[in-house]
């Protein structure tokens, strides 16, 4: 079979690989973009777009049962149709993807494969019964739910964060197993819409690569709103009772009865059935693909962006692949991976807005530090809002006054952490972020109060 042969080759269609095509398209390349189930990745169809919609209508639903508190009077008992919030969480995504699938096809020059990609060499790629060859190949593949062999697990029907999606039925009790990031922003959800919630995580504490002290803030949370959880969970079972799965996670401990169980417990690269080895592209023992600073393979010509290639596991962090892979390609800009600052957000209400170093990592670092921190209980616009759990802390290295990293867990924490990183990428130092005028009231106007009330970290 002949070969159809094109400038580039694109293998996935997630968050790098659409504004590659569009990228390199423009320049007069042509592209044979490649995608085996839905384009737009983790993000559009089973990750941020459809999780946030359904964390705003968890939101709106919480709220509404506080409505008291805010002087306002309703009706009636506050209630949730499950059927009309996955419906609004549909469109959105469904919307998304369409007009992904549109800018794609209005591509000069970009041809859409659908279909599993296979290496046939370092410059040939089988999908279905066509042969694509290309002197430039990029693999945006992303990753998927991890789900290690626990006992009982093959005797159960579980869910992972994307079959949640399909979820059809509002749980009666909802087990989430793993206490991170994805597992918590389902926990508070559903818990929100009125499903009983456990918790049960494997390490001593919730979100352990956070500070303990936002993981005691965020325990606290949750259980504020009548979530069980469970950390220390050293031998974690499954079984089935009936209609109901058992959970049983620690000696002594009741088993928690389950109507529905969601499996949370990390990530695994999509790399494992791409015939890696046919083209010698080099992998970790994790399979994630091995890649230098400017996102290059073992192999000369091929790159690997997103979740593939371990160098991050968010959305911005793939987008930000792309640019540095064009950047270089077309830019004669030298862009790289280390120059990123790492930051991400945990989406439970409040949510938690975090950019560069830990306080643990400072101390570990050794240098001479200064920390400065504020409860929300004393930040006016969280009060005003009624909403006054979490903290702000900033991190600063007392010699340099560089601003080492920060953690904002409040309303508006996502956002308010922006402040501070944009500084980080400017190399300011924190008697800028100190001298600034905010906005009143605000709740990141507290950051320069903050950052004029340093102390020694011990």
């Amino acid at each position: 079979m002949t070969a159809k042969t094109f400038d580039a080759i694109i293998i996935g269609a997630g968050q790098a690989g659409p504004p590659l095509a569009g990228r390199l398209s423009a320049a007069g390349m042509s592209v044979a973009l490649i995608e085996r189930k839905l384009v737009g990745g983790t993000c559009v169809n089973t990750g941020c777009m459809p999780t946030k919609t359904m964390v705003a209508s968890a939101y709106a639903a919480h709220l509404a049962r506080r409505a008291a508190d805010y002087g306002v009077t309703l009706g009636g008992p506050v209630g949730v149709d499950y059927a009309r919030i996955k419906a609004r969480k549909d469109k959105v995504t469904i919307d998304a993807r369409t007009g992904l699938e549109d800018w794609i096809a209005g591509m000069d020059k970009c041809t859409l494969y659908r279909g599993h990609a296979r290496f046939e060499s370092a410059d040939t790629v089988r999908v279905g019964e066509e042969l694509l060859t290309a002197g430039k190949i990029f693999i945006n593949t992303g990753g998927r739910a991890s789900v290690p062999d626990l006992p009982g697990i093959h005797d159960i029907d579980y869910m992972t964060n994307s079959s949640m999606m399909d979820l059809e039925v509002l749980p009666r009790h909802l087990v989430v197993v793993g206490g991170s990031y994805i597992s918590l922003e389902f926990a508070q959800m559903f818990r929100r819409f009125g499903s009983d919630v456990t918790v049960i995580e494997k390490s001593p504490r919730l979100t352990g690569r956070e500070d303990e002290d936002v993981s005691a803030a965020i325990l606290s949370i949750l259980e504020n709103e009548g979530i069980a959880v469970h950390v220390g969970a050293e031998d974690i079972a499954f079984a089935r009772q009936g209609d109901d799965i058992v959970v049983t996670f620690a000696a002594g401990q009741p088993p928690s009865v389950g109507s529905h169980v969601l499996l949370a417990l990390g990530r695994v690269p999509n790399t494992d059935d791409l015939g890696l080895d046919k083209a010698g592209i080099a992998t970790d023992r994790r399979g994630f693909i091995t890649v230098d600073d400017q996102l290059r393979t073992s192999v000369p010509g091929i790159w690997a962006m997103g979740d593939c290639n371990g160098k991050g596991a968010f959305t911005h962090t793939s987008y930000n692949d792309y640019e540095i892979v064009a950047a270089n390609l077309l830019d004669n800009d030298p862009r790289k991976v280390s120059d990123r600052i790492e930051a991400y957000a945990l989406y439970i209400d409040p949510p938690l807005g975090r950019c560069g170093m830990t306080e643990a990592a400072v101390k570990k670092s050794g240098r001479r530090a200064l920390v400065g921190q504020r409860p929300m209980s004393r930040v006016g616009r969280a009060v005003e809002k009624g909403e006054t759990q979490g903290f702000m802390k900033i991190l600063v290295d007392a010699d340099s006054r560089e601003i080492l990293g920060c953690s904002v867990l409040g309303p508006g924490g996502d956002e308010a952490v922006h402040c501070v990183l944009d500084l980080m990428y400017a190399k300011a130092p924190v008697d800028t972020l100190a001298r600034a005028v905010h906005i009143h009231p605000n709740v990141s106007e507290l950051l320069p109060t903050i950052a004029q009330e340093l102390k020694p970290l011990v």
